[in-house]
C-alpha cells in the first residue's frame, strides 16, 4: 500500500538526486588533478622517448665513427689530411677559407 505524501515525496527524491550529483561532482573534483598530472607525465614520457631516440641515433653514429677510426686506415688518413693539412711527399696542400662576412648591396 502506497501512501501519497504529496510534496514531501517529491522533495525527498529531489534531495536524493542532488546528493548523488554532489557526490559525483566531488569524486570528479578529487580525481581531476590526478588526471591532469597523468596527462603531463604522459607528455613528458613521450618527450623523453623522442630524446632517447635522438641520443640513440647519435650514439650509433659515434660508435660507427669510432669503429671506422679503429679499423679503417683510409678514414684515419682522410682525417689527418683534412684536420692537420698533411700531404704526401709529392702533393701540395691548398686551403680555401670561407669569408664569414657577407657584403650587402647598397
Amino acid at each position: 500500500m502506497k501512501v501519497d505524501l504529496g510534496i514531501w515525496s517529491k522533495l525527498t527524491q529531489a534531495v536524493v538526486a542532488l546528493v548523488a550529483v554532489a557526490v559525483l561532482i566531488l569524486i570528479v573534483m578529487a580525481y581531476l588533478p590526478l588526471i591532469h598530472q597523468n596527462e603531463r607525465m604522459r607528455r613528458e614520457v613521450l618527450r623523453l622517448d623522442t630524446e632517447l631516440q635522438k641520443q640513440d641515433a647519435i650514439s650509433r653514429q659515434l660508435r660507427a665513427d669510432i669503429d671506422a677510426l679503429r679499423d679503417d686506415p683510409a678514414t684515419v688518413e682522410r682525417l689527418i689530411r683534412e684536420k692537420l693539412a698533411y700531404a704526401k711527399p709529392d702533393e701540395t696542400v691548398i686551403r680555401f677559407e670561407t669569408n664569414s662576412v657577407i657584403a650587402t648591396p647598397r
